[in-house]
């Protein structure tokens, strides 16, 4: 059983998805369409940048959608099609109009908005996010706790059981690399990302996507659809907008998405989009479980072979 993982902000690069619009009809028209939603040269920015254009944040949310959504597209022309799937965080909005549950048009303009108030929930430099590797869950909340000293510093992502971000102020996030250090993590990695998302300073950035979500219909999704907040299934309409508001401010619980998909059937994991972030930490999740990463029409070949040969 064939599950897609779509990648999240981070996975982006300049150029990202050009193949696939030059060689699927249907990637050019998710590109197409993404520009005529956006009321902007969204491909343009994608294709030739620049860089740090691209990565200012109500940027990246769409480009990054609209690339995975593109290599969905060129998977489906080859037949190669999902039975689940689960994104991290931005990817869950892939994941879901890949499932049907959102049209792309209101998807990408929802995560432009997003990446807005994502922005501008927390002041340029004061926030800031951090990879913890080499402690566990427990340890790094402990950590997190004794860091904080009045401020809010929390979990953001849970990539994999040794590799946990953290996120807060700039200080708060300093002090909690520093304690991790002296507690035994291997190292620690600050992140370039422009505010501390996942955390409870996102709260405003969540309630002023109340109503831009509430604004757009949402259908049952086709396949079941992993959540980040709690790693429970969508499987029906009402389930998609509660979760995703919850998801603004809330941990991206990666470990447990993926242990859920394989508990649900799948066997063969695909990431689908920029990147291949997620095709790594699945080794470090699930024993023996086989990745497959579709960034390209070269990886979509390489992908059909290794399905077809199991088949």
């Amino acid at each position: 059983m064939i599950a897609f993982m779509f990648p999240g902000q981070g996975s982006q690069a300049v150029g990202m998805g050009r193949a696939f619009y030059d060689t699927s009809p249907g990637a050019k028209a998710v590109f197409e369409e993404a520009t005529d939603a956006l009321g902007f040269d969204l491909t343009r920015l994608v294709f030739e940048g620049p860089e740090s254009e691209l990565a200012l944040t109500a940027n990246t949310q769409p480009a990054v959608l609209t690339a995975s959504v593109a290599a969905a597209a060129a998977c489906a022309e080859r037949g190669v099609k999902p039975a689940l799937a689960a994104g991290h965080s931005l990817g869950e909005y892939s994941a879901l109009v890949v499932a049907g549950a959102l049209r792309f048009a209101d998807a990408v303009r929802i995560v432009r908005q997003r990446g807005e108030f994502m922005q501008d929930a927390v002041p340029v430099g004061t926030g800031a996010m951090a990879a913890i590797m080499g402690l566990e869950l427990p340890a790094v909340e402990q950590v997190c706790a004794e860091a904080a000293q009045g401020e809010v510093v929390g979990i953001a992502n849970v990539n994999s059981a040794l590799q946990i971000v953290v996120a807060g102020p700039c200080g708060a996030v300093e002090r909690a690399v520093a304690l991790a250090a002296e507690r035994g993590g291997k190292k620690s990695v600050m992140l370039p990302v422009s505010a501390p998302f996942h955390c409870a300073l996102m709260a405003p950035a969540a309630e002023k996507l109340r109503p831009a979500l509430e604004a757009i219909a949402v259908a049952d999704p086709a396949i079941p659809v992993v959540r980040n907040v709690d790693a429970g299934v969508t499987r029906t309409a009402p389930e998609v907008k509660p979760f995703l508001l919850r998801q603004v401010a809330s941990p991206v619980r990666w470990t447990d998405c993926v242990r859920r998909l394989a508990v649900e059937g799948a066997t063969t994991f695909v990431e689908v989009g920029p990147g291949r972030v997620l095709t790594a930490l699945l080794k470090r999740i699930v024993d023996g479980a086989r990745g497959l990463s579709v960034e390209d029409p070269a990886g979509l070949e390489k992908a059909l072979a290794a399905i077809e040969s199991k088949a």
